[in-house]
């Protein structure tokens, strides 16, 4: 299996640790405001490049779901040997494979936050003949040829920052900004992923805070983060953004989802650990902002 690491990111804080994971892909460029806040308020937060990411079409098309899994697992595991607390969170594809190490690692994890969780292509930019591409897919000669083109909006709601990121998606670097297109047998490995943690979601129980935008271009709201809402034995909490599109975590209330993820971890956090937290941090955990930032959009529910 060729090497496909490359600079993630890695800030060292308390001995409470947040694994963050990217999209499909994506780079952890697209974590790294969230990274960077958590990191201030004392945690200590690691983001790897997945598997076949970050490099050539070659190198993605060389690799399946279960090697971005591996190299997600691999990264965690490190973390979890260096911290005694452990969250995760996921942005898009990185939400499910986020969901497959809480099936895995139930015991290690306190807490997951899912962003833009994408278990359906079913966005208000999606085409509404895509329900014809699995059928498209399995066609010998046009499924080996079929490539996912990013278009417009590219799940950015903020037209200043779309105009830079897409300049650099169409530059080529694929480290800074991701591919601009998807290979068909790669998203056919996103959805055997989907399915393989979906069978079981009625065993997963550890609590999740989902982070979706009612806006959300790629992922809808009510087959995505309603459906895991309904379906995960977890305890959740479901915070809905208004100002974003799919990609929440560098869009316009990129702040929002790193302020609401940091609030949603300590509050999983006995008096100990709280204290180790913040005598780690730069600064102290900002408190819920209520109507003004949003957060009178945030939900609780129990299954």
């Amino acid at each position: 299996m060729p090497d496909f690491r490359s600079p993630g990111i890695f800030l060292r804080a308390s001995r409470v640790g947040v694994h963050l994971i990217h999209g499909l892909t994506g780079t952890p460029t697209e974590m790294q405001t969230v990274a960077r806040r958590l990191h201030r308020y004392g945690f200590t937060v690691s983001c790897p490049v997945l598997a076949g990411h970050c490099g050539t079409t070659p190198d993605l098309l060389r690799t399946g779901w279960k090697d971005w899994f591996r190299s997600a697992e691999e990264a965690f595991l490190q973390l979890v040997a260096g911290t005694e607390v452990t969250f995760v969170g996921g942005l898009s594809a990185g939400a499910v494979l986020s969901l497959h190490l809480a099936r895995a690692h139930p015991g290690r994890l306190r807490g997951m936050a899912l962003y833009s969780t994408t278990l359906k292509w079913d966005g208000w930019s999606i085409p509404r003949l895509s329900f014809l591409l699995p059928l498209v897919l399995r066609l010998p000669f046009v499924g080996k040829r079929y490539r996912f083109v990013e278009a417009f909006p590219y799940g950015i709601k903020n037209e200043h920052l779309r105009r830079r990121i897409v300049a650099r998606m169409q530059s080529g670097d694929t480290a800074a900004a991701g591919h601009t297109d998807t290979p068909g047998s790669i998203v056919r490995e996103l959805w055997r992923m989907v399915n393989d943690v979906k069978k079981d979601f009625g065993r997963i129980r550890t609590p999740a805070l989902l982070v979706h935008a009612d806006q959300d271009d790629i992922a809808g709201l009510r087959s995505n983060a309603l459906y895991l809402r309904e379906h995960l034995a977890a305890p959740t909490e479901l915070l809905l953004l208004r100002d974003s599109f799919h990609m929440i975590t560098v869009d316009q209330e990129r702040h929002l989802v790193a302020d609401a993820t940091a609030r949603f971890f300590a509050s999983r956090l006995g008096p100990k650990e709280r204290a180790e937290l913040a005598s780690a941090a730069a600064e102290p955990l900002p408190p819920a902002g209520g109507a003004a930032d949003g957060e009178k959009l945030l939900e609780a529910s129990s299954s």
